[in-house]
């Protein structure tokens, strides 16, 4: 495997006795995406602030593209985008203007009309930034991050404070920039972006990482049962699944709002059981309809996982 594109070992910042990151250590290599999930505070902005350069750690490794953010900075900014959790431009600038202005702070910029389309802002090229929604000043905020043609892009709560819908806008901008073949790091606490975007996660809290993996191997972690819901044609035989080995619970639910239908069945058991369940209820005459399977999700697991290290 070729070296990391970004590289972080033993970082360690403080602010007086605040300790904001106290031993995190990640890698991202080359085209991948990856997210940093952690709740408010829990030193996920500072962690990128200092692997762009703008923080300068108390201690631990950190480069990015092979630089030193402390001491490459020229450099490293020529080929690292940087999108921020909160920035803002003169209401009175317009589109054009800022992404004109920015391009001309780099050796070899991309063509602002071009990154106008690609980004979906030519018809608000000659608004000014004031009068913009907040999705249109996400678009212009990563247009900015992307004006210098750079090889990796941090894009930090990208979305935060967005609706639902120019959220969704936004992750479909985040998925074009990594079809460009920029690596990503997406700093984030919301569990629908990060399970969507990134090809891996490391979660932080309380300044160290707890976890690191595929979103689908952090919801492995999580534990505990799967949830298979049914609804059975005829009246569920008394013990039909006693005998089923990985089934731990059975009961029968009432459905909300239809009290003429026979009520579902809620069967908790391990991943490895749901097989022998809808088998053990065809033997039984049972014919399963509506089945639904609740598994483990990514929130599940950032849930057990940061409480765990908060009672520690």
């Amino acid at each position: 495997m070729s070296a990391p594109v970004l590289e972080v070992a033993h970082l360690r910042k403080t602010y007086g006795d605040r300790v904001a990151v106290d031993d995190v250590s990640l890698t991202v290599q080359r085209g991948e995406v990856v997210g940093i999930l952690g709740r408010n505070g829990a030193g996920k902005t500072t962690t990128v602030e200092c692997l762009a350069g703008l923080r300068v750690p108390d201690a631990g490794h950190v480069r990015v593209l092979g630089l030193d953010p402390r001491t490459d900075g020229p450099a490293l900014r020529e080929r690292l985008a940087l999108q921020l959790q909160e920035s803002e431009l003169p209401a009175a600038l317009t589109v054009r203007e800022a992404l004109t202005l920015y391009a001309s702070f780099y050796a070899d910029p991309a063509d602002p009309d071009a990154l106008l389309a690609d980004l979906g802002l030519t018809d608000q090229a000659g608004t000014r930034f004031g009068r913009l929604s907040g999705g249109q000043k996400q678009r212009v905020s990563v247009a900015l991050a992307l004006v210098g043609n750079p090889e990796v892009a941090i894009l930090d709560e990208l979305t935060t404070g967005l609706d639902p819908q120019a959220r969704r806008d936004t992750w479909r901008l985040v998925e074009a920039v990594r079809d460009r073949g920029v690596t990503i790091l997406l700093v984030t606490h919301l569990m629908e972006e990060a399970e969507r975007l990134c090809d891996r996660i490391v979660v932080i809290d309380a300044g160290r990482v707890v976890a690191t993996g595929t979103p689908a191997d952090l919801a492995a972690q999580a534990g505990g049962d799967v949830v298979v819901r049914l609804s059975p044609d005829v009246p569920l035989p008394d013990g039909a699944l006693d005998a089923v080995p990985g089934v731990h619970a059975v009961r029968l639910v009432p459905v909300p709002g239809a009290a003429d239908r026979a009520p579902e069945v809620e069967v908790r058991c391990t991943d490895d059981a749901v097989q022998d369940v809808l088998v053990a209820l065809a033997h039984a005459g049972v014919r399963a309809h509506r089945v639904r399977l609740e598994q483990r999700t990514l929130e599940d697991a950032f849930v057990r996982l940061t409480t765990q290290h908060s009672e520690v």
